[in-house]
């Protein structure tokens, strides 16, 4: 078949990488691709052609940016997956940046903050081709609620010979079992006149690992009354009680900033430490992801932010304190230079199939730097809801999945959104939320139902993709985007709620089974309900989710999650639901669908006290449902918005 086009310049096969005029010239379309296809161009607009760096990988979000002429790429991994080098033609040398979990923060009088998860950042780390498996940590689980209740610790985050160490649990009273802070990236906060936590070490050791965290803060007993001191940060150490005028915890210790991601971004802030009376300690100042401490009696501390190591409050007698933050890992390398740069700031950047992608994986801004208006698409997923847990009435039933709303036909089987047009410039700017996944709740006390997830946002407008609903323990299934699984006996599942331009965002949970052994249901997916409980069988599978369109199935990124049929890309599955393995029932529900964990789905148990599957982030997955365990948190959501290069 002919070509209508020319050349202008240097053969394609002669042509060399420079941007002087003298190399390859002005290509026509044709010619430009097949370039691309040999790897001789950045797919990028307006790029300079310069030899890479000399690696070529896949794995995590890609975000392809800019900082001067030089051109980064990115691969930012929030959950746990495969860093895939497949060829190195140069140096062969990466910079990295791995944090680990934040620990949880404990209650009891004013509980010790947690220690935020270790920070590691450096450069010159070689690679070579082989698959890099990366861990990342979990944050450590909230305290439950009452009287001295220590934190967790969070886990290790890890890449290649990089490990991180999970931030140390915040302190309660030391006349409990296992009262005192814990050492780790970062240390916990202290109870009262506890001996401080010790940041940068090796848990369990006394072995000082490389630089990643200081210690946590001493708490405080004044007036008779008990403050607990800020888990350790990054940045800094915990702060205490300052020991006169108003009582207050401890603040969490500072974070430290990494720009890796292309983002101004603080990690690793300390928990703030719980008071009696008076204020909590605020996360720090800036960032960091850090909980505030409960402050006043009866308030729980806040949880760590998710993907930064941030350490959790500490709650105020008797109220829960907050969970660590999970990490995060970041791998960068250089790979051409730039004559242009896209053409709007915030999020991930990559160059994916003729289209500008920015990826959010946490909450920022959307602006338009390229002086004339933008037409975007948009994917929008709210926070999955969290497992419940039952063992009194019921069997916990599976958390629903995020709502997705979008403006691509196709991706989900109801109305779309409108375009946006997005004028240029900072007070034209998108504000974009992504949503928190719901808690998953721990029995006992008896029959706990999950959190919902939050929910995602575009504004002004705005579009909202609201939260899943969490899981039953032992009732009809809770509303949400995607409904909740129910609990109990002979229960039904919880409803799927529309968008507000009555657009489906989800579909309904799973109803429990009849019989007393009560097999609970799934929670709903974003592309169908969640599965029934039975009896014989077991726990109801979690709801299918939906796979993102193909302009987001960038070969080098891993956004979303594995999916039936071996495919890649999905998001929103549902939570699976618990059942009575001790008394018959067999199976455990399977999230995101039979055959799975599917589309960042949990799985539920049958197993007593086992903890169930948690959401993976960034996917609006719905955590599974536990048989008195502990049920999943459901997984954060994501926004994807994407314009032509």
């Amino acid at each position: 078949m002919g070509y209508l086009g020319r050349r202008i310049g240097k053969s394609q096969d002669t042509g060399n990488p420079t941007a002087d005029g003298t190399g390859a010239g002005i290509l026509d379309l044709f010619t430009n691709g097949y370039f691309q296809r040999q790897g001789n161009v950045f797919n990028a607009p307006g790029a300079a052609v310069v030899p890479p760096a000399g690696i070529t990988a896949t794995g995590g979000v890609i975000s392809d940016y800019t900082d001067g002429p030089t051109v980064y790429r990115a691969h930012i991994f929030t959950s746990t997956g495969p860093f895939n080098v497949t060829a190195v033609t140069g140096t062969g040398l990466v910079e990295y940046l791995v944090v680990a979990g934040g620990g949880g923060g404990a209650v009891g009088g004013g509980g010790g903050g947690g220690g935020a998860g270790g920070f590691r950042t450096g450069a010159g780390l070689p690679v070579s081709v082989s698959p890099y498996t990366v861990t990342i940590g979990a944050g450590g689980a909230r305290s439950v609620s009452g009287t001295d209740q220590f934190g967790n610790d969070g886990t290790s985050s890890i890449f290649s010979t990089i490990t991180s160490q999970g931030g140390g649990r915040g302190a309660c009273n030391p006349s409990a079992t296992n009262g005192s802070a814990n050492p780790g990236g970062s240390g916990g906060g202290s109870y009262g006149g506890s001996t401080i936590a010790s940041g940068n070490r090796e848990t369990g050791t006394s072995t000082p690992a490389p630089t990643q965290g200081n210690p946590g803060g001493a708490g405080s007993t004044r007036s008779s009354l008990t403050h607990g001191g800020g888990g350790g940060g990054a940045g800094g150490a915990g702060g205490t009680d300052p020991g006169s005028g108003p009582q207050y915890g401890g603040t969490g210790g500072a974070g430290s900033p990494s720009t890796i991601t292309g983002t101004d971004t603080i990690y690793a802030g300390g928990g703030g430490g719980g008071a009696q009376t008076g204020l909590g300690g605020p996360a720090h100042p800036g960032g960091g992801g850090g909980g505030k401490g409960g402050d006043a009696p009866g308030n729980s501390g806040v949880d760590g932010t998710v993907a930064t190591g941030g350490g959790g409050g500490g709650g105020s007698n008797p109220a829960a304190g907050g969970a660590g933050g999970s990490g995060i890992v970041v791998v960068r390398y250089v790979i051409a230079s730039l004559t242009a740069t896209a053409k709007a700031t915030g999020g991930a950047i990559s160059y994916y199939d003729g289209k500008t992608i920015h990826t959010f994986t946490a909450s920022g801004t959307f602006t338009n730097t390229s002086g004339s208006n933008l037409t975007i698409e948009h994917i929008i997923v709210g926070g999955g809801g969290g497992g419940a847990s039952a063992s009194g009435g019921g069997r916990g039933g599976g958390g629903g999945a995020g709502g997705v709303r979008t403006s691509i036909p196709g991706l989900m089987p109801a109305t779309v959104d409108s375009q946006f047009t997005v004028s240029p410039g900072a007070p034209n700017a998108l504000s974009v939320t992504v949503g928190a996944g719901g808690a998953g709740k721990l029995d006992p006390p008896y029959d706990q139902n999950g959190n919902p997830g939050s929910s995602s946002i575009i504004g002004p407008g705005p579009i909202v993709g609201t939260g899943g609903a969490g899981g039953s323990g032992n009732a009809t299934g809770l509303s949400g985007a995607s409904g909740g699984g129910a609990g109990g006996q002979s229960q039904t599942g919880g409803a799927a709620s529309p968008a507000s331009n009555s657009s489906r965002l989800g579909y309904p949970g799973g109803n429990s089974e009849g019989s007393g052994f009560r097999s609970s249901g799934g929670g709903g997916g974003a592309g169908g309900a969640g599965g029934n409980g039975t009896y014989p069988g077991g726990g109801g599978n979690g709801g299918v989710g939906v796979q993102l369109p193909a302009i987001f199935r960038d070969p080098n990124s891993t956004v979303g999650a594995p999916g039936p049929g071996g495919g890649k890309y999905w998001i929103a599955g549902g939570g699976g639901g618990s059942a009575s393995g001790p008394f018959g029932a067999t199976l455990f529900g399977i999230g995101g669908g039979p055959g799975g964990p599917y589309a960042g789905g949990g799985n539920g148990t049958i197993t007593l006290s086992t903890n169930s599957g948690s959401g993976l982030e960034n996917t609006g997955g719905g955590g599974g449902g536990a048989f008195t365990g502990r049920g999943g948190n459901g997984g954060s959501g994501i926004v994807l918005i994407a314009y032509p290069s």
